[in-house]
């Protein structure tokens, strides 16, 4: 009240000064006009300028003496920026009736402007502290991963809608509850455009109730080419960041309706699965003689496996009678067998394998390949650079020591391999040439 009485005491002192100076009266109400509005302009930027750098000012002198980060946070959003502009706000709120006090016709529309200005404004001071809220809860152990973006979407969503409802009552001069009667019959329409928002609102509820994904996760989608870690969790859409530093974006619905692999359990054990074979050449299979096996003794890791269980072998064949000169009577060892035990202790002993999961070895049905010996294993640890360095040291130290088994990787024919069997001397080239054509029909 106090302002408004100055500027009616500033308005009749200018329009009796000019009335003085001769000025027709006409004339004296629109300079007097025209004076106080760029007087009222001179104030608010005054005030604006004023306010805003004593709250900012005052804001980070005690944001620096405290240890929380939530007042860092409100500076950061712009929350005392927002705050300074009310006070010029109240300011041309007051003055705008005596400025135009002749004018009483425009005082109407511009006092709704400035209502419809106080409720942007307000939006935005919300928007600033919702803002705020967000970054601060994404600082706390219990909200880091969870989709928070996706919340304030929502509130944000709501927010504009209340305001545009506000603004609209204040333009037509219509109630806020008529103008939502009148929307109910668009409904329909209404959840039509807002579909994938009301989808993608359930799906994120549903991802952060169900403990789904989380900001971080490492999730395999191969439908959509995603695969790396979960960057960005939002209204409508989940951003990942594949391994080759794309980025791949997936409707947040997607993550309910379709199938995703989340690696975090891999990650949370500590152990990450090797599964990979050697394929074994079947020809290359054979029994062990007594001479093999005294070679095969040298082998450390199998050193007392092959001393056990050849003694067993040998004792079982003396009590039965089973004539030995020939190898496939009664028990014998195998060089297949024996390779497989080799691998079993091989990964055992491995400082990089994880002793608490699962360690097998074992033969999977022959095919035109050869006959697949698995290896079944966990490593200890789970960051993909050293997985596949370990996994590569396992396979480059079991494939070179295949041949100290007699056996053979089987691998198909190469270039190489065909030309020096065709210039091998007495070759019938012919001969390999159709056997070579049959193979390709």
């Amino acid at each position: 009240m106090e302002t408004a009485n100055n500027f009616a005491a500033i308005s009749h002192w200018t329009y009796n000064h000019l009335v003085n100076l001769g000025m027709p009266a006409g004339t004296a109400i629109y300079l007097n006009m025209l004076l106080l509005f760029c007087l009222v302009l001179v104030l608010v930027y005054a005030t604006a300028s004023f306010s805003r750098k004593l709250m900012v000012g005052a804001a980070h002198k005690f944001s620096t003496r405290t240890s929380t980060q939530f007042d860092d946070l409100l500076i950061r959003n712009n929350v005392f920026k927002h705050l300074a502009k009310v006070v010029p706000l109240i300011l041309v709120v007051q003055a705008l009736p005596i400025v135009f006090a002749d004018f009483p016709g425009w005082v109407k529309p511009l006092r709704t402007l400035t209502d419809v200005y106080t409720v942007l404004l307000s939006i935005w001071i919300i928007r600033a502290l919702l803002r705020t809220v967000k970054d601060f809860l994404k600082t706390t152990a219990l909200f880091r991963d969870k989709p928070v973006d996706s919340f304030l979407q929502v509130v944000n969503i709501f927010l504009y809608f209340m305001g545009g409802l506000l603004i609209f009552s204040l333009l037509t001069g219509k109630e806020v509850w008529a103008f939502i009667t009148a929307m109910g019959a668009a409904s329909a329409i209404l959840l039509l455009v807002f579909k994938d928002t009301i989808l993608g609102f359930v799906a994120s509820i549903q991802v952060s109730t169900n403990d789904m994904v989380r900001i971080g996760d490492w999730i395999t989608m191969e439908k959509y080419g995603a695969d790396g870690d979960v960057i960005e969790i939002n209204l409508t859409t989940v951003k990942v960041q594949n391994f080759d530093k794309t980025i791949t974006t997936i409707p947040t619905y997607y993550l309910i309706s379709d199938s995703f692999k989340n690696w975090r359990g891999m990650q949370d054990a500590g152990g990450r699965r090797i599964k990979r074979s050697i394929l074994i050449k079947i020809s290359s299979i054979k029994y062990l003689s007594a001479d093999d096996v005294e070679r095969l003794s040298k082998i450390q890791l199998i050193q007392d496996y092959l001393q056990e269980r050849q003694q067993q072998i040998t004792e079982h064949n003396q009590a039965k009678g089973i004539d030995k000169s020939i190898l496939i009577n009664g028990r014998s060892l195998t060089n297949v067998g024996v390779f497989r035990r080799y691998i079993d202790a091989y990964i055992a002993q491995h400082e990089f394998t994880h002793k608490h999961m699962t360690m097998m070895v074992r033969q999977l049905e022959p095919t035109t390949t050869g006959m697949p010996i698995e290896l079944y294993v966990f490593t200890n640890d789970v960051r993909w650079d050293k997985y596949e360095s370990i996994m590569a040291d396992i396979f480059d130290h079991l494939l070179a020591a295949v041949r100290y088994f007699d056996l053979e990787v089987f691998e198909y024919p190469a270039a190489d391999d065909m030309r020096e069997l065709f210039s091998r001397p007495g070759t019938d080239n012919s001969t390999l040439r159709n056997a070579v054509k049959a193979m390709q029909n």
